[in-house]
């Protein structure tokens, strides 16, 4: 379980050398049935950013945590990334989609943990 959240610290620091915003961390490991233990959700303003900050969350977790994404989809549009690293599982999104699916909100009876965005 401390790998775990090594690796939800991790992914938290990708996002932010992009600085990605709204991080939400939602702690799913008390949820029977739930396909993750964690899920990382964040924004980034356009494609652009979102291909960025999946790039950083990539990049820091390999060489942090040695892991590479089992699987990666939505690349190609950058428009909701899904990144999955099989006890976590990681949302980028631009804020339109984020609002639209809203998937935080799937979750309320998780533990549900807001980063301040930097400055």
């Amino acid at each position: 379980m401390e790998e775990t959240k090594k690796l939800v610290d991790t992914v938290v620091k990708g996002i932010q050398e992009k600085k990605g915003q709204g991080i939400t961390v939602i702690d799913l490991s008390n949820i029977d049935g739930a396909i993750a233990r964690y899920f990382v959700i964040c924004q980034g303003n356009t494609p652009t950013q979102v291909e960025a900050i999946t790039d950083s969350v990539e990049e820091t977790v390999r060489v942090e945590c040695s892991e590479k994404p089992v699987h990666l989809i939505g690349l190609e549009l950058a428009q909701w990334v899904a990144m999955d690293y099989t006890d976590v599982i990681v949302h980028i999104f631009v804020p339109e989609l984020r609002s639209y699916y809203n998937i935080e909100h799937l979750w309320q009876d998780a533990t549900i943990t807001e980063i301040p965005d930097i400055e």
